[in-house]
C-alpha cells in the first residue's frame, strides 16, 4: 500500500503548524533545561573550594554528586503521572520553584551530611522535569518530527555546559560578598532563575493542543486529527502499550532505561568531573571554564544533524548505537591521555556520542507507549537510567581514592556506554524478530 500523498494545501499547512511549533515550544523548554542542567552539575564548580571548606573528599564528593539521582529515581514515575492528570504548566512550575529553592538552600551546606542531604533533595525537587518535557513534546509534534524536537531540547544541556561553565568560572573568582564563599555565591545566583521561570512557566505554557489559542483553527484542527490519526494506528499495533502498570511491566521499556544508564553515567560524570579533570592541569577556574565549554559546542551541532538524519530515515538503532560505542571509545582515550590537548580531544568525542545518542533513544518510547503508559514509561526509563547519573560520578570518586587517578573510573563508564550498545542491538532483533514472527503468523 503506497503512503497517501499530501495536497499542496495540507503540506502548506504542516510547514505552517511546524514553524509554529518550533518557535513557541522549543526554545522556551530549551531555556527551563539550561537553567536545570546548570544547577545539577555547577557543583562541579562549587567543589574547587566547597570540598576543602566544608570537608568533602573525592568519595564523599562523588557520593553526594550522585545522591540526586537516588531522590529523583524514587519520585520520577509519581511525578510524571501527576504531570499526566494536572498538565505541564501547573506541574514543570511547581518542579521549577522547588529546585530553585533547594539550589539556594545548598549554598549553606556545612559538611559531608548536609551535602548528602541537599543532593537528595534536588534530586526530590526535580524528578519529573525531563521525563515530564518528553512526554509534553510527544503530545505536540508527530512521530516524523519527534527526534529532531527532542535534539532541540536536549542540546540545552551541553549548551549549558559551553555557556554555564565560563558563567561558572568566572562566578568562582569573585570576591566574597554578602558574607558568602564563592561557591556559596555559585548556588544562590545560578538557582534565582529557575525560581523565576516557575512563575513564567504558568503564564506561558500550553497544556495541549486543543488549548493553543495562538495556533489558527485550521492549523489547530490539522494539529489534532493528525496526532489522534498516529494515536489510532499505534494502539492498532500489536506491540501497543497504553496502561501505567503495564507500561512498567513491558521489557522494553527496562531494556531503554538501561540504554538510558550508559548515556546518563557518561553525561554526568562529565558534569561533576571534567572541570575537576581539567584543572588538573594547572589551569585557572575561568580558564577551566572555558575549556570545559569548548567539547559541548561541538556536541551541540553533532546532536541536531545526527537528530534531522534520524527523523529523515526513521532509523533509531544505529542512530543509538554507533554514538554510544564512540563515547566508550573516548573515555578510554580519555583515561590514557597524558596532556590537557588529549584530554581535551576526548572529552570532545564523548561530548558528541554521548549528546548523539539521545534524541534517538528518546524518539522510541513514543513508538509504543501512549496516555498514562506514556508517562510511567517515559518516567521509569529516565529514573532507572538516570541512576547511571549515580554509578558513574561515584565511580569515578571511588577509584580515584583507591587508585589515586581519574582512568580506572573512565574505564568503568566507558563500559556502561558499551552495555548500551549491545542492549540497543539486541533489543532491535527482538523487535526484528517479533515482527516477523506476526507477519508470518498471520499468514
Amino acid at each position: 500500500m503506497q503512503p497517501a500523498v499530501q495536497s499542496p494545501t495540507e503540506s502548506n499547512l504542516e510547514a505552517r503548524v511546524s514553524r509554529k511549533l518550533a518557535w513557541r515550544i522549543i526554545p522556551f523548554v530549551m531555556l527551563l533545561y539550561f537553567i536545570s542542567f546548570l544547577d545539577r552539575v555547577n557543583v562541579g564548580f562549587a567543589a574547587m573550594t566547597m570540598n576543602k571548606a566544608i570537608g568533602l573528599s573525592p568519595t564523599a564528593f562523588g557520593l553526594g554528586g550522585g545522591l540526586f539521582f537516588i531522590g529523583y529515581f524514587l519520585f520520577e514515575v509519581p511525578s510524571n503521572l501527576i504531570l499526566h492528570k494536572v498538565g505541564a504548566r501547573i506541574w514543570i512550575a511547581r518542579v521549577m520553584i522547588t529546585w530553585g529553592i533547594v539550589s539556594v538552600a545548598s549554598a549553606f551546606v556545612s559538611g559531608p551530611n548536609s551535602f548528602y542531604l541537599l543532593r537528595f533533595l534536588l534530586g526530590v525537587a526535580e524528578a519529573g522535569f525531563f521525563p515530564g518535557v518528553i512526554l509534553y513534546l510527544s503530545l505536540w509534534f508527530p512521530a516524523k518530527q519527534r527526534a529532531v524536537a527532542a535534539a532541540w531540547f536536549m542540546a540545552a544541556a551541553p549548551i549549558s555546559t559551553a555557556i554555564g561553565s565560563p558563567l561558572s568560572g568566572a562566578i568562582m573568582q569573585m570576591p566574597p560578598m554578602f558574607g558568602l564563599a564563592d561557591w556559596q555565591l555559585l548556588y544562590v545566583i545560578e538557582a534565582l532563575p529557575a525560581i523565576a521561570l516557575g512563575f513564567v512557566v504558568l503564564k506561558y505554557l500550553t497544556d495541549t493542543p486543543a488549548k493553543a489559542h495562538w495556533l489558527a483553527s485550521d492549523e489547530r484542527e490539522w494539529l489534532i486529527a493528525k496526532l489522534k490519526s498516529e494515536a489510532d494506528a499505534k494502539q492498532a499495533h500489536a506491540g501497543h502499550t497504553a496502561g501505567a502498570w503495564n507500561a512498567l511491566r513491558d521489557p522494553r521499556v527496562l531494556a531503554l532505561a538501561l540504554i538510558y544508564f550508559g548515556t546518563s553515567a557518561g553525561l554526568y560524570t562529565l558534569g561533576l568531573w571534567a572541570p575537576l579533570i581539567i584543572r588538573q592541569y594547572g589551569f585557572s577556574a575561568m580558564q577551566t571554564g572555558l575549556i570545559n565549554g569548548i567539547p559541548s559546542v561541538v556536541a551541540v551541532v553533532a546532536m541536531i544533524l545526527w537528530a534531522k538524519h534520524s527523523d529523515r530515515t526513521q532509523e533509531r538503532t544505529w542512530h543509538v548505537v554507533i554514538p554510544c560505542a564512540l563515547a566508550c571509545v573516548g573515555f578510554i582515550f580519555a583515561g590514557q591521555a597524558a596532556t590537557a590537548l588529549f584530554v581535551v580531544l576526548a572529552l570532545v568525542v564523548v561530548n558528541v556520542g554521548i549528546s548523539a545518542a539521545k534524541a534517538p533513544l528518546w524518539a522510541m518510547p513514543s513508538m509504543f507507549l501512549s496516555g498514562a503508559g506514556a508517562a510511567a514509561g517515559i518516567a521509569m526509563i529516565n529514573s532507572i537510567g538516570n541512576l547511571g547519573g549515580f554509578v558513574g560520578p561515584f565511580a569515578i570518586g571511588w577509584l580515584k581514592n583507591v587508585t589515586g587517578g581519574y582512568a580506572a573510573g573512565l574505564y568503568v563508564v566507558g563500559a556502561t556506554l558499551a552495555m548500551s550498545a549491545v542492549i540497543t542491538l539486541m533489543l532491535s532483533r527482538k523487535a526484528k524478530a517479533e515482527r516477523e514472527h506476526g507477519v508470518t503468523a498471520r499468514s
